[in-house]
């Protein structure tokens, strides 16, 4: 399964991208845990862009489901980095900055790649769990039945 979207940079546009992700990944039998922490990272991602891209107009949301894992791109197409805030120790009551912590304790893998001009990109990779009622699993059953 492979999906694309591309949404205007306003809140309003994260409870689409949580009803299309999810719905996706529910009707593919992926466990409910599973789809929460997903669901959870890919609105952190998209919060952030929303709240700090440094552009106008869209942002995209990729994903696919694949080799049992879900891979999702979200990029802002903004103008990259601004300067780096002084160093302090994070707090872990705050309203802001815990997005990137949050996202790293829900997925396997967390990328970001940031360019100047070219906007930032967040990478989430995450290995799929499923129901056992999973369509996945009923069509691997044949599979490895009708190879036997």
């Amino acid at each position: 399964m492979k999906f694309s979207l591309a949404l205007p940079r306003e809140a309003l546009s994260i409870p689409v991208i949580r009803r299309v992700l999810g719905d996706a990944l529910r009707a593919l039998g992926v466990s409910e845990d599973c789809v929460g922490d997903i669901l959870v990272a890919a609105s952190e991602a998209c919060t952030n862009v929303i709240q700090h891209a440094r552009a106008s107009g869209d942002f995209e949301v990729t994903g696919s489901v694949d080799d049992g894992a879900c891979r999702l791109r979200i990029e802002d197409g903004g103008r990259g980095p601004r300067k780096a805030p002084p160093l302090t120790e994070p707090d872990d009551l705050a309203e802001s900055g815990r997005g990137i912590r949050i996202m790293r304790a829900l997925v396997d893998e967390l990328s970001i790649d940031s360019a100047p001009e070219h906007g930032t990109v967040v990478h989430l990779h995450k290995r799929l769990t499923w129901r056992d009622e999973a369509l996945i699993r009923r069509l691997d059953g044949r599979l490895m039945h009708s190879a036997g």
